[in-house]
């Protein structure tokens, strides 16, 4: 029992370490999981000993676990799971199988593993890390890629595997340890019945109850029921002797559908990121770092291993089930390779079980951990001898690029939001207009509201594009691409080729206005009017009229691109760019210092009136 004063020095150490150790990792691209398996490695017995004893944690930190897979079984709908059901049971199942299949053979027949232990030992390294995979895709914005998507389907089939699989290695330790037929049977009475209780009370006994802890509006009610729920479930199945997150991954997939699931969703997520730290933390800790001195090869060649056997098993998989491309399908065997949390939970699970020995244990841990070190260097170094693949165009249906221009009056470029506002306007004032853009899909959506509408595939950069569209007849040209580089490009390009037309240009900040008006062009700032409606909403609401407004607005208008058109002389001199807008800042104030009064006046008389009878 650890004394008050140790338990609060353990907390601090911990959290140190978190702070110091996840914000580097994630620095450095290594991922948050990583950082907090660094921290519990560093302050460990295997180095600084400053936490003797992590097994104490263990059951603390294995709620970490439990809440993730309550979290997962939320997630899990079983409209969600009908739309990906392809990919999640087709590419998901055959990675799980093949990779399993071969690795549990391996430790079967080359390394002479009893058959449990194989099939865990298969099972267990078939399993990659969702939240390493995630964030890795999420940090390098991969995730609507190909790979991406499939990546994504193959954790989600991996998640669910886990759990039949959690709850099978206490059975297959019960029946290694010699435990009767009669026995084996009760147990599994024990089980059926409990689940059976779950899906029972699950499904008829907590929406009443949350429904009734909702009606008295207290948060810390509603926090105190999510947990009730999940650790009361997870603590059923642990007295049968099943794995605690089996019970809260059912408890979640009954509420999947629930019209409290983002509530429930936002009340454990806090919780599930801190236990689910500090279960990392508390492997790092346990990761025997004397077996690098004393059986450093083993270890390096089961890390090889593991990386070795299923990078090629992932690629076969991703090119022929999945269909993905070569580059494509080599990207799904890096985020998949490594070893995954999951692994952890089923490895310390059997260990428990006497299905795995110590030593082995040790090894298992310290080789998914290196594994999942290396992954994001292997990506570092695919990236810098594999251009990113792009994804395949959309074919461009002829008729779209048949460009039929009559004399228009206006050339727009880029049919996106604004560019559909500004096409709508011009049809509305009959001012013949014709529409530029790159993508196919806009145009589709563009001729599917309007089968007349003059918008044609072309890129505005290309000159015969634009003598196709008649620029040369148009008194204006609109660019409304939200890309400052292209904006730039594509008003050079029009601006030499016909210096006489108008050209009025989306811009995205004041350095942007700035180069727009160099090239002669009426830049318009994307975000500037509306905000000032937005204040313009403020003032209203504090009680000034509709006229005082737009008074006050206007003026504010006039003052700011009267500061835009000083610091476009100095704008590529910082230092005289920030004095101006010093300056200007005192400026403003002083010639709002009245009108500060006069609201503050109007928010008296309206107070006096709300008070008086």
């Amino acid at each position: 029992m650890h004394e008050p004063g140790s338990i609060l020095q353990v907390v601090v150490v911990l959290l140190l370490a978190t702070v110091i150790a996840v914000p580097l990792a994630k620095r450095l691209r290594l991922g948050a999981v990583i950082g907090y398996l660094a921290a519990g490695v560093v302050i460990g017995p295997g180095a600084l000993d400053l936490i003797a004893h992590p097994e104490d944690m263990s059951h603390v930190s294995e709620l970490g676990v439990v809440l993730l897979l309550f979290i997962i079984g939320l997630e899990l709908s079983p409209k969600r799971l009908w739309v990906m059901r392809r990919a999640v049971f087709g590419t998901g199942l055959a990675q799980v199988l093949i990779c399993a299949s071969v690795m549990g053979l391996l430790a079967w027949l080359v390394f002479e593993q009893a058959f449990k232990t194989a099939l865990i030992l298969g099972l267990g390294l078939a399993l990659s890390s969702t939240a390493f995979g995630l964030q890795l895709l999420a940090e390098r914005r991969e995730l609507n890629t190909p790979h991406g998507r499939q990546a994504f389907a193959v954790l989600l089939f991996q998640d669910i595997a886990a759990i039949p699989l959690i709850a099978l290695i206490p059975l297959l330790g019960d029946q290694a340890s010699g435990a009767g037929d009669g026995s084996a049977l009760l147990q599994t009475g024990k089980v059926l019945g409990s689940i059976a209780v779950i899906v029972i009370g699950g499904r008829y006994l907590l929406r009443p109850l949350f429904r009734v802890v909702a009606r008295t509006g207290l948060q810390e009610v509603s926090t105190a029921t999510a947990l009730l729920v999940v650790i009361g479930t997870a603590w059923l199945m642990d007295r049968v002797g099943v794995s605690m997150a089996l019970g809260a991954f059912l408890a979640g997939l009954l509420l999947a559908d629930s019209e409290y699931r983002h509530e429930l969703e936002s009340q454990i997520e806090p919780f599930k990121g801190l236990l689910l730290g500090l279960f990392f933390i508390t492997v790092g800790m346990q990761a025997d770092l004397s077996l690098l001195a004393s059986s450093g090869a083993q270890v390096a060649l089961l890390t090889g291993m593991i990386i070795g056997l299923k990078l090629p098993l992932i690629y076969l998989v991703g090119s022929q089930i999945a269909q993905l491309d070569k580059s494509s399908a080599l990207r799904l065997g890096l985020i998949l390779a490594a070893g995954g949390e999951f692994a952890f939970v089923v490895f310390q699970l059997a260990a428990e079980h006497q299905l795995l020995s110590p030593p082995l244990h040790g090894m298992l841990v310290l080789a998914i951990t290196l594994s999942m070190a290396a992954t994001p260097l292997l990506i570092l170094g695919l990236s810098l001898l594999i251009k990113p693949s792009a994804a395949p165009r959309k074919p461009v249906p002829p008729e779209y690029e048949q460009i039929e221009s009559n004399s228009p009056r206006v050339v727009i470029s880029g049919m996106g939001r604004m560019g559909q506002v500004i096409a709508r306007m011009m049809r509305a004032q009959r001012v013949p207009y014709v529409a530029l853009d790159t993508s196919v899909d806009s145009i589709d959506m563009s001729r599917s509201l309007s089968a007349d509408m003059p918008i044609f595939y072309g890129d505005p950069l290309r000159p015969d594009i634009l003598r196709a569209a008649q620029v040369d007849k148009a008194q204006f040209f609109i660019i409304t691409s939200s890309d400052p580089e292209i904006t730039l490009r594509t008003a050079e390009t029009v601006r030499r080729l016909y210096p006489n037309i108008t050209i009025i240009a989306r811009a995205r900040n004041r350095q942007h206005v700035h180069k727009l008006i160099d090239l002669g062009v009426l830049a318009v700032r994307e975000t500037f009017h509306s905000s000032l409606e937005m204040s313009r909403q403020i003032l209203t609401g504090m009680g000034l009229s509709p006229e005082q407004a737009d008074s006050r607005i206007a003026r504010f208008r006039r003052h700011d691109e009267s500061v835009l058109a000083a610091q476009h002389k100095v704008y590529d001199d910082a230092a005289a760019v920030m004095q101006t807008a010093r300056q200007s800042r005192a400026e403003l104030e002083t010639l709002f210092d009245s009108d500060r009064i006069e609201v503050n006046s109007v928010q008296d008389a309206v107070a006096r009136g709300a008070e008086a009878p």
